[in-house]
């Protein structure tokens, strides 16, 4: 399974284990952007996933060009501590690439936000740092 699948499987998770129910938590909007080395983000994901005794749910948007708005998908997370848990492809289909948003351009970001309990624009910068390595290639004489 890939970092993407997991990612979107665990934000489903959230959401459906948290869900709105009668007399169960209120969930607020967040928007806002995400850019990685001072550039939108083309496609990707963003996913808050409680912590620090915030028992939640979370919440997840889809990011195209750059924006993102858990009022879209009505996703919102409740209030309180937050990891953020952000991927990002560049968004050009390569013929053959297990991938549709193209190639990943950061391994999967993660960083702690205390969300308020309010709709909040909240902007993302995620670093040139986190780029995603090359793999390196097979030693001599082994295949891939």
């Amino acid at each position: 399974m890939n970092r993407r699948t997991a990612s979107i499987l665990l934000a489903a998770c959230l959401v459906a284990a948290g869900g709105c129910r009668p007399g169960g938590v209120t969930r607020y909007d967040v928007s806002g952007t995400v850019t990685f080395a001072g550039e939108p983000v083309r496609v990707g994901t963003i996913t808050f996933v409680p912590t620090k005794g915030n028992s939640g749910p979370g919440g997840s948007a889809a990011i195209r060009d750059g924006r993102f708005d858990t009022a879209t998908g009505q996703r919102g997370p409740t209030g309180g501590p937050h990891t953020a848990v952000i991927t990002g492809f560049n968004g050009k289909v390569v013929p053959g690439l297990e991938v549709e948003e193209g190639v990943m351009l950061f391994n999967e970001y993660r960083v702690d936000v205390d969300l308020p309990k309010q709709a909040v624009v909240q902007d993302f910068e995620v670093p040139a740092s986190a780029k995603v390595k090359p793999t390196p290639p097979p030693p001599p004489g082994r295949k891939a």
